[in-house]
């Protein structure tokens, strides 16, 4: 009799345990042919974060580029007075370190920002292709621990986007990203910002407008990885001063899901649609 009963409990335990990993492994299918809205969602608080860092590297060069060749016309620099600014020449290299504190300081987009961020370039600017190369220390973005490094190629040339001459620039991202939740995001990718406008008024940031496109893979948290795909250029208007595009459409795939997210018609707002399986919904994008 005892024979049979444990015959019976192991029976029921190789069952039990056949059970448990199928429905684990139909979950774990399941997650990986979805793209959710939240995923979107954190990808463009990503983005925000990325960018900004990017367009403070591209001021803080196009000022002291302005302040040593004494070209006619003031910049305006897009950082606020609580950004403290310490620049060092050693031999042939410019080093800019922005601090924003620990309190907190407020960009003109309404992120706000936390550290330092380490820029150094040649103090040659008459090169066709200039590197600006950036360091993040203890830099906090909207509350996201920001870690890595960042290479931006600056030239002027003519494009697709644009025949005249015009300012291009080319983004190597590697970077880390701590949410305030402690969960953790990586991201590599390379993005290629034009100014389309705004580059004959280099006194006045607000009238820029930027073209972008390329393309990043990010490993979320559960280390599934998405590769954003622009494939209508992005465009980013300062005068809007929201961290978000106004335009453009993002090509989002994981393993064989595949999204849209589609970022309006022009107007300054934080709204774009997203397009999963056929059905589209409108979102807040996240910064």
């Amino acid at each position: 009799m005892k024979a049979k009963f444990l015959f019976f409990v192991t029976l029921f335990s190789i069952t039990l345990f056949i059970g448990c990993s199928t429905n684990e492994s139909t979950d774990a299918d399941d997650d990986a042919k979805t793209i959710t809205t939240d995923d979107a969602i954190a990808n463009s608080e990503i983005d925000a974060s990325v960018d900004d860092i990017s367009i403070i590297a591209e001021d803080q060069y196009s000022v002291q580029l302005n302040t040593t060749s004494k070209t006619s016309g003031a910049v305006k620099s897009i950082l606020p007075l609580c950004a403290t600014i310490t620049t060092v020449l050693t031999n042939d290299t410019y080093t800019k370190t922005i601090d924003f504190g620990t309190d907190g300081c407020t960009l003109p987009n309404g992120n706000i920002v936390k550290g330092k961020i380490i820029i150094s370039f040649s103090k040659n600017f008459l090169t066709p292709s200039r590197t600006i190369s950036y360091t993040l220390e203890g830099f906090y973005h909207n509350g996201k621990l920001i870690e890595g490094n960042k290479t931006i190629t600056h030239e002027l040339k003519s494009t697709t986007l644009l025949a005249a001459l015009h300012l291009v620039t080319t983004h190597s991202v590697d970077v880390k990203i701590t949410f305030p939740d402690g969960k953790v995001y990586s991201r590599i990718g390379t993005r290629v910002r034009e100014m389309v406008e705004g580059f004959d008024t280099i006194g006045n940031w607000e009238d820029n407008v930027f073209l972008v496109w390329g393309y990043n893979v990010t490993t979320f948290p559960n280390g599934a990885k998405y590769t954003f795909t622009i494939t209508t250029p992005l465009r980013i208007a300062l005068s809007c001063k929201m961290p978000f595009p106004v335009k453009g459409v993002i090509t989002i795939v994981k393993n064989d899901a595949k999204a849209t997210l589609d970022y309006g018609n022009g107007d300054c707002d934080d709204l774009a649609t997203i397009t999963i399986n056929g059905v589209e919904k409108e979102i807040h994008l996240g910064k």
